[in-house]
């Protein structure tokens, strides 16, 4: 299998949920390429070329630090690819951290349309992503029994009639945003209220939530593979985030530990609720984060926190995602042009 996964930049790519799928990938004996966003090339009269990145296929790492090193030292084969050849193109990079580079944030999905146009199976499916680009927009389309109640403005009076509804304790943040980054908690004792709505909103669209107080443990992201919770011999996929002294962000970027967590009937309802849509719409690799009962965001663009698992005894599930793409890429042979790219997306 020929697979190459789309980052923000190889050069800046960090050890994280990405690299390790590369690194198993790698393992398996597939021929893996890295690319950053800003790697296409469209010709008029020929298919889509990459600027990939490759290492020799007989290349051995003993950790996914060593592989990210190979990959980003002198050895890495630099190489222009026809994208025709590939069996797959796995969208990885996240819109959200391109800071400075505006043009980079569509440009993933944007190719990935075109290359998918070409045969090429794109995950998650290209079309999906462009519908579900501002995830926290998408993340409404959702039933609204798993949900917090927000509202999803830039006027001023309604994110603080809003706060009024809510007992003057909300939590703010941008629409488009990840991390934790300019997320507020605003309650009685704010006093910055004005100042932080005006400067959230300066910046774009704004999502007030209610504030859940079971995010005090913390917050549990459940990581899907075709609409299922990955599950193998017993273990799940599912780690909980718990935010570190005096913060009520659970962010791993943010300083949050990693915990173990069950799968309770109310994560289930949530994952049952959420993903029939998931299959229709042909995500195939999505991370859900849920307090208590309540679904507080999706992740569909890079879902990540895999590089924690170790940290609570849990297996990588890397083998997992890569055997699932190998049956992917087996059916899509086998049917030849019989089934959609958004049909294989989310097959088991």
């Amino acid at each position: 299998m020929k697979i190459c996964f789309v980052l923000n930049d190889v050069a800046t790519e960090k050890d994280g949920t990405s690299n390790a799928l590369m690194q198993m990938a790698h393992q398996r004996g597939h021929e893996v390429y890295a690319m950053g966003v800003g790697d296409f090339n469209f010709h008029h009269d020929k298919p889509i070329t990459i600027n990939s990145t490759q290492l020799p296929k007989d290349t051995k790492t003993k950790s996914t630090k060593k592989f990210l090193e190979a990959l980003q030292g002198p050895k890495a084969i630099k190489k222009q690819i026809d994208c025709t050849i590939l069996d797959v193109l796995f969208i990885r990079n996240n819109p959200t951290e391109e800071e400075g580079r505006q043009w980079a944030e569509q440009a993933g999905v944007a190719f990935g349309r075109m290359i998918q146009q070409l045969d090429v199976l794109v995950l998650n499916d290209a079309y999906a992503l462009s519908h579900a680009f501002i995830d926290k927009l998408y993340f409404e389309e959702l039933p609204q029994e798993i949900k917090p109640a927000s509202i999803i403005t830039r006027d001023k009076d309604q994110l603080l009639d809003f706060w009024e509804k809510q007992n003057k304790k909300m939590v703010l943040k941008p629409l488009e945003g990840s991390g934790g980054q300019d997320v507020y908690l605003i309650d009685e004792h704010e006093k910055n209220v004005n100042q932080i709505i005006d400067h959230l909103s300066s910046q774009g669209y704004v999502i007030a939530q209610e504030f859940l107080p079971a995010v005090k443990d913390g917050d549990v992201r459940v990581l899907l593979l075709n609409g299922k919770v990955m599950e193998r011999d017993g273990e799940k996929a599912i780690i909980r985030r718990v935010a570190g002294d005096g913060e009520f962000r659970s962010n791993f970027s943010l300083g949050a530990t990693a915990d173990s967590s069950e799968l309770t009937p109310e994560m289930q309802r949530i994952v049952d609720l959420t993903a029939p849509k998931l299959i229709r719409d042909g995500l195939f690799f999505v991370g859900l984060d849920i307090v208590k009962d309540k679904l507080i965001e999706i992740n569909v663009l890079s879902p990540g926190g895999m590089e924690h698992f170790k940290d609570i005894g849990l297996s990588p599930f890397t083998d997992y995602i890569i055997e699932a793409i190998e049956r992917k890429v087996e059916y899509k042979n086998m049917y030849k042009g019989q089934l959609s790219n958004r049909t294989l997306a989310t097959m088991d």
